[in-house]
C-alpha cells in the first residue's frame, strides 16, 4: 500500500493501514484525518469528510507519535500543519460522542439512574456505568449487587471514564453517580462508542473482553476525570 491515503470515504473499505505503526487494522481499530482548507490536519471520527484521509491507530500515544515523527505531511504528500492539541481534539470528540448516544439511550428509555433504583430493578443489565468521582465503597457494593445480571447471565460491561458532572449533563440530571443500561440498541451504540474513547485513552488498546479492574468484564476501568 504505497499510498496512504485513501482518495475519500468508502463504507465499503473495511482495513486502512495505519501511518504510525505501518499495521493493516479493521476501520473501526483506526481514526481517519483529512486536511481543512486552510491545510491544517482535522479528525474525522465518522470517517464521513470529503477529501482524501489518512489512518491512525486509536491510541493517543500512537498519534503522538505520528505527530512527533511528522508522518501526516508525508503520508498528505504535502504540507500538513498539526494543531498543537490535535490529541485533545480527538479526546474530547470521542468523548463527546460517547456522552451524545448516552443522552440517546437515556430518551429511548434504556436507562436507570440511582443506587437503589438499579438494585431493584428487573431484566439484564447490558452495562453499568459509574461516575469516575464516586465513592469506591459504593461503586463496589453496586457492582457486586450486578453480577450475573448481564445478557446471557454474564457480568455487565463496567464504564467509568466519565465523571457524575458529564453523566449528569447528559441525562438532564442534578446528579448522577450510577447508571444501568438495559439491551437496546442505543445502548449498544454508547458501550461501543465509550470503548473506543477508553481505548484511545488506554496504554493499549482494550477488547470488549478484558477483564477490568473492578472485577466485571468490559471496559478497563479509569479514573479518568473531564
Amino acid at each position: 500500500m504505497e499510498d496512504e491515503a485513501d482518495e475519500g470515504p468508502d463504507r465499503a473499505v473495511v482495513m486502512r493501514r495505519c501511518i504510525a505503526t505501518r499495521e493493516v487494522r479493521p476501520v473501526s481499530d483506526l481514526i481517519r484525518f483529512v486536511l481543512g482548507p486552510d491545510g491544517a490536519v482535522v479528525p474525522d471520527i465518522r470517517a464521513k469528510l470529503p477529501g482524501r484521509g489518512v489512518w491512525v491507530a486509536n491510541s493517543r500515544a500512537v498519534l503522538e507519535t505520528a505527530i512527533a515523527k511528522k508522518l501526516f505531511a508525508r503520508a498528505f504528500k504535502g504540507k500538513a500543519a498539526v494543531p498543537e492539541n490535535l490529541a485533545a481534539q480527538v479526546a474530547d470528540l470521542l468523548r463527546r460522542d460517547a456522552l451524545q448516544m448516552l443522552s440517546l439511550a437515556n430518551k429511548a428509555g434504556a436507562v436507570t439512574t440511582g443506587f437503589a433504583k438499579i438494585e431493584g430493578s428487573r431484566g439484564p443489565i447490558l452495562v453499568l456505568v459509574q461516575a469516575s468521582d464516586g465513592s469506591e465503597a459504593e461503586i463496589a457494593r453496586l457492582q457486586a449487587q450486578c453480577r450475573g445480571r448481564g445478557p446471557g447471565r454474564r457480568d455487565p460491561e463496567a464504564i467509568r471514564v466519565f465523571d457524575s458532572r458529564e453523566l449528569a449533563l447528559s441525562m438532564g440530571r442534578e446528579h448522577v453517580i450510577h447508571a444501568a443500561l438495559t439491551v437496546h440498541d442505543a445502548a449498544s451504540a454508547f458501550r461501543d462508542r465509550a470503548l473506543r474513547f477508553a481505548e484511545f485513552e488506554a496504554a493499549s488498546p482494550a477488547k470488549p473482553d478484558t477483564v477490568s479492574a473492578s472485577g466485571l468484564s468490559g471496559f478497563p476501568v479509569s479514573s479518568q476525570e473531564g
